[in-house]
C-alpha cells in the first residue's frame, strides 16, 4: 500500500514516536531525521514534549472501533495548529502540506503525526494502524502490504506466535 507524504512519514513517525524508549535529544533528532523532518535539532525540553505527544498518538494504533479510531485522531487534529495547504516548493508537484514551514519541530512534529494517521485512517483504513498481536509485545506499525493484513510487528513476534501455536497443538495430541 502506498501513502502520500502524510499518509505514509506522517503515520510512519507517529508509530516511531509511540515505540520510542529513548527520548534523549539525540535519538530524537535521529528519529526525526530519518523520517525527513527537517530542522530537527530538539532541547530536552521538546524531547520530552514529543515523549507526551507519543503517549497522546499511541491509542490510535490498533483501535479496533472506527468511531473511537476517528475520535482519537480528530481529537489530536483538534491539539495542532494544523492548517492544510497546497505547496509546491523546490521544484516539487503541487502536494498538501499541514504545517508552517516556521513552526518549531515540536508543532511541526505534532502537525505531520496527527496529519499523517488522519491520511492513512481516511484513505487506507483504520486497520492499517496496527498493534502487534504476540501477547507481551507492545509495538505498533503502519502496515503497507499489499493485502493489508499484518497482524505483527515483525517476522520475528509471527514466529514465536506460530512456534508456540504449534507446540500447543502437539502438545494437545
Amino acid at each position: 500500500m502506498h501513502f502520500n507524504a502524510y499518509g505514509g512519514n506522517g503515520a510512519a513517525l507517529a508509530a516511531a514516536l509511540v515505540n520510542a524508549t529513548d527520548f534523549s535529544p539525540g535519538a530524537v533528532e535521529a528519529m526525526l531525521t530519518e523520517h525527513r523532518m527537517v530542522r530537527a535539532t530538539v532541547t530536552a525540553g521538546q524531547a520530552e514534549e514529543l515523549r507526551a505527544w507519543a503517549a497522546r498518538l499511541a491509542p490510535v494504533f490498533g483501535e479496533r472501533d472506527q468511531e473511537t479510531q476517528i475520535k482519537l485522531v480528530n481529537d489530536l487534529l483538534d491539539l495542532t495548529t494544523s492548517k492544510p495547504y497546497v505547496s509546491a516548493h523546490d521544484g516539487r508537484e503541487p502536494h498538501l502540506h499541514f504545517f508552517s514551514v516556521d513552526a518549531d519541530i515540536v508543532a511541526r512534529s505534532r502537525d505531520t503525526t496527527a496529519g499523517g494517521l488522519a491520511m492513512a485512517l481516511s484513505f487506507a483504513g483504520g486497520d492499517r494502524l496496527g498493534r502487534c498481536g504476540r501477547p507481551g509485545c507492545a509495538i505498533v506499525y503502519v502496515d503497507t502490504s499489499r493485502n493489508g493484513r499484518r497482524r505483527f510487528c515483525s517476522p520475528g513476534c509471527a514466529n514465536r506466535v506460530n512456534v508456540a501455536a504449534h507446540r500447543a497443538r502437539r502438545l494437545a495430541t
